[in-house]
């Protein structure tokens, strides 16, 4: 029984982790049908801010030696700021387009940002040491639980109640949601469609810099590509979840992640290194049951 408990909350660690990627990503696609995969590359700079730019393997920290508050609250304005200064430069302009030229354009900003992440600090992997404290295991029934683990469940409750009441509370939150309803109609009856975007996309930004704090206190590792897999499982997620559904966003980010770490432990060892390939094949199932995905709105509907 201890055992199945401690697979189940490693299982609830990783699914928190690609909710919140999975929602970044939904929120986007509600109000613009963007599947942003520029959404990897503000994790991975947000990531990168938190050291100073040097071929070192292990370069000194910059946001990385302020005070944890000032730190976390630094590497999120980071991203924010990214994530609206790409809306602007890269999407507003393509708005109208139909959704492949905005898909093509998120791959170019994408392709972009990774290069200027390799060329300011090189494409070798840098060793970071953030966090250490939240190395060590918390105890409870019998279960030891790392402490970046319940930070990043706690993380995700805080985060996915905050949006919760922002969505249903505030008069933005329901524009918000009108938006992702029916974009066109929201606009005629006076929603401010630029503004409307932009919080999409800075709310992207918070959700993008808090992973990139969660990932690199996991891994104590700077990658270029760090931001990829955690997007591309996110999209799975969104897509079983059910495409312009935030509810379903979350729901398939922990059902990727609780697939992902059953089948790390339970298949045998010689398969394990297929692990991804089987979370791959789950989606493909549900997608041939419920093609549609598990939670479905009327954003999933073509706008006309």
């Amino acid at each position: 029984m201890t055992h199945i408990l401690q697979v189940l909350v490693d299982a609830l660690a990783l699914g928190s982790l690609y909710a919140l990627v999975a929602l970044a990503i939904g929120l986007v696609f509600g109000v613009m049908r963007l599947v942003n995969f520029a959404q990897a590359d503000y994790i991975t700079i947000g990531a990168f801010s938190l050291v100073v730019p040097t071929a070192s393997v292990t370069p000194p920290l910059l946001l990385g030696a302020l005070p944890t508050a000032l730190m976390i609250a630094s590497v999120i304005v980071v991203v924010v700021l990214l994530a609206l200064l790409t809306e602007r430069i890269a999407f507003r302009p393509l708005r109208n387009s139909n959704p492949s030229t905005l898909l093509i354009s998120s791959f170019a900003v994408s392709y972009f940002l990774q290069n200027l992440v390799m060329l300011i600090h090189s494409g070798r992997p840098k060793s970071i040491g953030i966090g250490q404290n939240l190395a060590s295991a918390v105890e409870i029934a019998s279960v030891r639980i790392p402490g970046v683990q319940l930070v990043t469940m706690g993380a995700t409750a805080v985060l996915l109640l905050a949006l919760v009441i922002f969505l249903k509370k505030t008069p933005l939150g329901i524009q918000m949601r009108a938006a992702a309803e029916n974009f066109q109609m929201a606009r005629l009856l006076g929603m401010p469609a630029n503004r409307v975007i932009a919080l999409a996309f800075a709310i992207s930004g918070v959700l993008g810099g808090v992973v990139s704090l969660l990932l690199t206190i996991q891994t104590g590792t700077l990658d270029v590509r760090m931001g990829l897999m955690p997007v591309v499982f996110a999209f799975f997620a969104t897509v079983i979840g059910g495409m312009g559904s935030l509810p379903g966003a979350a729901l398939g980010g922990f059902l990727v992640g609780i697939a992902s770490v059953l089948l790390q432990t339970y298949l045998p060892a010689d398969l394990r290194p297929f692990r991804d390939a089987g979370v791959f094949a789950l989606v493909i199932l549900i997608l041939l049951v419920r093609p549609q995905g598990l939670v479905v709105t009327s954003a999933a509907r073509e706008r006309v």
